[in-house]
């Protein structure tokens, strides 16, 4: 996997293959990235299931401020703590090995709150509502922020949020919910 665009494009992201994880491909992610470009420059970026971390790698090379990067998996962290040392980026990203309703109850307790949320969890769980309604009680997401949402089918039920884009990429599906209120 290759960082597309940015003053990071063309480092490759290293990566080892682990059960259960799926990165998004690069001819999506470049996909993603048009669609959502004007949000990402100032942002400050959640990457919940971050597997490779590919996504959130990206946004911070298209200018985000920050990006906290969150995977239960000790072997997904380490490879995401190699990269951010190997492209020189350790003032721009904290690295979290919580399972997701840990990581958002720290968000929540430290009153961390996001302007772009990837939200990419394993498609078997069916986890997104639960995880977007608890983002918005908590106001996890600024105003004007924006929740890019991965899945394999059209599942989600979101009506706190306005939906301003959804895309069919092969199997799967992106779509980008905003904060407007």
């Amino acid at each position: 996997m290759k960082i597309i665009s940015g003053f990071l494009k063309g480092r490759v992201v290293s990566w080892q293959e682990i059960k259960g994880t799926r990165p998004t491909m690069d001819r999506v992610k470049e996909s993603l990235f048009a669609m959502i470009q004007g949000y990402v420059k100032d942002s400050v970026v959640l990457d919940l299931f971050s597997g490779s971390g590919n996504l959130g790698f990206e946004a911070i090379s298209n200018g985000a401020r920050f990006c906290y990067f969150n995977d239960i998996s000790k072997r997904c962290t380490k490879s995401i703590i190699s990269n951010v040392k190997e492209f020189h980026i350790e003032d721009k990203v904290e690295i979290l090995n919580y399972d997701y309703k840990r990581a958002l109850a720290y968000f929540k307790e430290n009153a961390i709150s996001f302007d772009l949320i990837f939200l990419d969890p394993p498609y078997k769980e069916k986890i997104q509502n639960d995880i977007i309604d608890y983002i918005k009680e908590n106001q996890l997401l600024n105003h004007q922020g924006i929740i890019i949402c991965e899945a394999d089918q059209l599942y989600l039920n979101v009506d706190c949020y306005q939906k301003i884009k959804e895309k069919k990429y092969g199997d799967k599906y992106i779509v980008i919910y905003k904060n407007i209120l």
